[in-house]
């Protein structure tokens, strides 16, 4: 091909470009670099409880200080809002003019799938003692059978004292177990699908095996289990009712492969997202008055208090504006907002579910959907082209390394993000967040190039 012909592609072709090839050695040394500080973040944050203690510490390591509504505000003002100590909002005051410049927001996620303890959850049987659960989020139920689970939470006891429980994570800590059937007499359930191999009410976490030799008669050993939590938490069996426990896979994070390319961790969706845009906001140093929007509930629809829809987020705003002398309704037209969120990554082992010219392809960017929701865009915020054109401008102007994608083919299936309910707010509004393989599973997969692509493109939308 001559070089004029070569020329002409490079200008009027698409293509996706893989990150790791056009780096620089400087900046592949900063992709290594950052993914160490997004590993320690995951092992710390397996809770959204976690994520956001874990975000407002590293806020205030920076100088930022807690925000309350009615508290003045002036630009170079770096504060944090701590919503129920489920999700936090760190922010930015910039110097520009809010009415004429809006809030540049970006907003992610901290909850991920999980394994839920119910509220009435211990018993004993077949000589163990088992916790009762409600998983929390789309998940492959047998997929978290067979593999070491610790226990996460807190328990508000009948005094009112709160205690933490965070069992498992240690080498010296026990772990926990929800019990899968041998395959020696596993032939019926072989032969049924997927989704009833393991049912909800089996997913029961093993949590004890020894009898309590002060038990006169019967479940000796769930009394075992009351002894210790007792004797180090001050629980009794009630307080399970006011409890908000989980079950999470016991695993660290940890490199993949020969090269270290890639991440393996549990929690990806969509805390790959989360902390990219918490650093961005810690790092940035914008004309722009910028936020850091980091919710809980997103993985079953975004509801409660704590929920992207709850008013409290869409209160923040306005309280910010009026601090600032601004009318909130001109600083909602004005502002902009990157709904970041993970996205399937191109699968080749499971190629017949994607359209690969529309997918996001490992280690090429993070990835902008212009849409999301199901078939014909069910549940979606579809972005306006021009700002998919804007954002595309900010980006090249940064040299930011990024990718279009959807997730998986029209009539495959499909998801939603938060988009949607930020864009009801009047503010334009698009996706965009790294790719995941085996996305929703006890262990996920991301590349580390993607992860600091997803940091780039927060820095650069910031600018």
């Amino acid at each position: 091909m001559s070089e004029n012909k070569k020329t002409l592609q490079e200008q009027l072709s698409y293509q996706k470009k893989n990150y790791y090839e056009t780096a620089s050695a400087e900046e592949r040394e900063a992709i290594f670099a950052y993914a160490e500080g997004y590993k320690a973040f995951l092992d710390a944050a397996k809770t959204e409880r976690e994520a956001c203690d874990f975000a407002v510490n590293a806020a205030r390591e920076k100088g930022f200080t807690e925000y309350k509504f009615g508290d003045p505000l002036k630009p170079g003002d770096k504060k944090y809002f701590i919503n129920r100590g489920k999700s936090v909002v760190v922010f930015r005051v910039g110097a520009k003019d809010p009415e004429e410049d809006g809030f540049r927001l970006i907003a992610s996620h901290i909850d991920a799938p999980r394994v839920d303890i119910k509220q009435n959850p211990l018993y004993e049987e077949g000589g163990m003692a088992f916790l009762k659960t409600h998983y929390y989020g789309g998940i492959k139920k047998y997929q978290w059978t067979a593999i070491p689970l610790a226990l996460h939470g807190v328990v508000v006891l009948k005094d009112g004292t709160k205690v933490e429980l965070r069992v498992g994570e240690e080498e010296t800590d026990p772990v926990f177990y929800i019990n899968d059937l041998l395959p020696h007499l596993g032939a019926e359930q072989m032969g049924g699908k997927a989704a009833k191999i393991i049912e909800g009410e089996q997913l029961n976490v093993v949590v004890g095996g020894l009898p309590c030799g002060d038990a006169e008669t019967g479940d000796k050993i769930k009394l075992t289990v009351l002894s210790l939590l007792h004797e180090k938490y001050g629980m009794c069996e009630e307080d399970f009712l006011s409890a908000e426990l989980s079950a999470v896979p016991a695993f660290r994070a940890r490199d993949v492969g020969f090269d270290k390319a890639l991440i393996g961790a549990y929690g990806h969706d969509d805390r790959v997202c989360a902390y990219p845009a918490l650093t961005a906001v810690l790092d940035n140093d914008s004309a722009h008055t910028v936020l850091a929007m980091l919710v809980d509930k997103e993985e079953i629809g975004s509801e409660g208090t704590t929920g992207i829809q709850c008013k409290v987020y869409e209160d923040l705003m306005e309280e910010i504006s009026l601090a600032l002398g601004a009318n909130f309704r001109k600083v909602r037209a004005r502002s902009k907002c990157l709904s970041s969120d993970v996205t399937a990554a191109y699968d080749p082992n499971f190629a017949g579910v994607y359209e690969k010219m529309n997918s996001a392809i490992l280690s090429c960017g993070t990835a902008l959907c212009k849409f999301t929701g199901a078939r014909g865009k069910s549940g979606s915020n579809d972005a306006s082209a021009e700002f998919v054109g804007e954002i595309r401008l900010a980006f090249a102007k940064e040299g930011v390394v990024w990718q279009t994608a959807e997730l998986g083919k029209v009539d495959a299936g499909g998801g939603g993000t938060v988009a949607k309910f930020v864009a009801n707010l009047n503010i334009d509004t698009v996706d965009l967040g790294v790719p995941v393989i085996s996305m929703h599973a006890p262990w996920e997969v991301v590349s580390k190039a993607d992860l600091y692509s997803n940091y780039r493109a927060f820095l650069a939308f910031m600018k």
